[in-house]
């Protein structure tokens, strides 16, 4: 294939959503000498461009555009490296999870992707997360922020108690603890020990920018500039998905 019909396969195929195409393409791109950069600003950022016009007129609905960004994420793990070595660098760590009880995971993957997209490292504990396993996270990978997700009333407690292991353990004052989820607010948070709230993905993104200090000024990198894309996406379907 030419470049630019790769180019144009990235396109397509991260619109429709189909993670292993575009897994395939990015690594098809980079045997046949195409830079990571083309192939975000040239197919990939376009292409959820694209993707969020169509959630606007009604052609493209929440899952779609799920999906697509899903596909996109796959290019970028596969990108990261090498962008990482032209000098974008990681701006941090961060370890996510929802908390024991709750297997809840549309918000969380929402706020991965935008927190991929705008340079971090993230380690997904994925969900049903007990806090023996947030411990044990924080301590191998030395995060900068810990995430905590809830979608149920019933398992917002576990902040609290969250919270309270990584005390017990010496790692509170080493880690930034933010959460989030649709039944939790800001008092609540405050409440639970947690230093910060972020109501949705896009809050999630800037907030975690602002804790390691690179706040002030439009996004500056290759890593940092894909969030944009993916924020414009995704910002008008996240009240959908609280409903879900």
């Amino acid at each position: 294939m030419t470049h630019d019909e790769i180019l144009k396969g990235l396109y397509d195929n991260t619109i429709l959503g189909k993670a292993p195409m575009v897994k395939d393409l990015t690594n098809q791109g980079l045997g046949e000498g195409l830079e990571p950069v083309d192939m975000l600003y040239k197919a990939l950022i376009p292409a959820l461009q694209e993707v969020g016009r169509r959630f606007e007129v009604g052609d493209f609905f929440v899952p779609e555009m799920l999906l697509s960004a899903k596909a996109m994420q796959g290019a970028l793990i596969i990108l990261r490296p090498l962008l990482a070595a032209k000098g974008e660098k990681s701006l941090g760590k961060v370890v996510m999870g929802t908390v024991k009880g709750d297997v809840h995971d549309i918000g969380k993957n929402l706020c991965n992707i935008m927190l991929e997209g705008a340079g971090f490292e993230v380690i997904d504990l994925g969900v049903n997360t007990p806090p023996d396993k947030f411990v044990a996270a924080v301590q191998q990978h030395q995060p900068d922020i810990v995430g905590f997700s809830a979608f149920l009333t019933t398992t917002m407690p576990m902040f609290k108690i969250n919270i309270e292991a990584l005390k017990k353990a010496g790692l509170r004052d080493k880690v930034k603890v933010m959460v989030g989820g649709a039944p939790v607010n800001a008092h609540y948070a405050e409440v639970s020990g947690a230093d910060y709230y972020c109501p949705d993905a896009s809050a999630t993104a800037r907030k975690a920018k602002e804790i390691v200090g690179t706040t002030g000024g439009a996004p500056t990198g290759v890593l940092a500039q894909a969030v944009i894309a993916v924020e414009q996406m995704m910002s008008k379907a996240e009240p959908e998905t609280s409903k879900q």
